[in-house]
């Protein structure tokens, strides 16, 4: 990440860091001093932006403590608040029976926070009703409870008339979408329509699941990683040798160069991705 900008996190929103850490399957398989170490390095380091998500809803209804142990370890790390972005995330998977509001007061009370700089909404089954969900985070926002907004994965079309919603009604609207993206998962992200959003600066892309859960970097993952949409996993597979072939080339690890791939497409607010021990930590830092 040497001398690389910040940018923001969409129109009208602050930069942010380039390097984001993700929360699912990694909190939870580290140490709580190890915790603290990698928060602490990260914020010194210019990467504090954590994804901080209660996985225990829909596909991820798996009750999980991540966030909980993150906010221990944050507390115990000594790293100020207003040193750090933390992104929180709703769910649709039973809103509006679960409403945004009982979902944002649950994670913030998990995790012993006040707020989140951003949320991200995440996918579905089924369209959502747009002019509520918007409303709804719309108030969120105005309480300070959140500072921005995007969505996760949605269908072009939604986001689209979701961001019609919002100027119609002078609601908060999406400021970005985070999308899977690398070097093997390329279409939605730098595709039309959604390239051309990006383009126009209408929203920013956070680049998620870069490391395909390990699969892009050659490894055969042990834990439950993201859906393969579009079903190219396998694909995705065959073109680990190539990448380590590249990377190699350029003196640096594939994940260093997954990393510097998707930082270099002009749309990319910040990349996220999950690590677990320190020194993966440090040598993303050096992408």
């Amino acid at each position: 990440m040497p001398d690389f900008p910040f940018r923001p996190l969409g129109p009208g929103t602050a930069p942010v860091p380039p390097l984001a850490l993700g929360s699912w399957n990694t909190w939870d398989r580290m140490s709580e001093s190890d915790a603290v170490a990698m928060i602490r390095r990260a914020s010194s380091a210019g990467a504090g932006f954590f994804d901080v998500a209660y996985y225990n809803m829909g596909p991820h209804a798996e009750n999980s403590k991540t966030d909980i142990l993150f906010g221990r370890a944050l507390r115990a790390s000594g790293v100020a608040r207003d040193e750090v972005f933390l992104c929180g995330k709703l769910w649709l998977w039973d809103w509006p029976n679960q409403s945004f509001r009982s979902q944002l007061e649950e994670s913030l009370d998990r995790a012993g926070l006040d707020r989140f700089d951003a949320v991200v909404v995440g996918d579905y089954a089924a369209p959502p009703d747009l002019p509520r969900l918007i409303a709804d985070v719309d108030e969120l926002v105005a309480e300070g409870l959140i500072g921005s907004w995007g969505i996760n994965n949605w269908v072009i079309d939604d986001t689209r008339e979701a961001l019609r919603v919002a100027a119609s009604a002078s609601a908060a609207p999406p400021t970005f979408a985070q999308l899977k993206y690398s070097i093997a998962r390329r279409s939605m992200a730098e595709g039309e329509p959604y390239g051309e959003l990006f383009r126009d600066g209408v929203l920013a892309l956070q680049a998620s699941d870069v490391f395909e859960g390990g699969v892009l970097l050659g490894r055969v993952p042990q834990r439950k990683i993201g859906a393969d949409v579009g079903g190219i996993r396998e694909r995705i597979a065959q073109a680990a040798p190539a990448v380590a072939r590249v990377a190699d080339r350029f003196g640096v690890s594939p994940a260093q160069l997954a990393i510097a791939f998707c930082l270099a497409l002009p749309a990319t607010a910040n990349v996220l991705f999950g690590a677990s021990r320190l020194e993966q930590l440090e040598a993303n830092l050096a992408a």
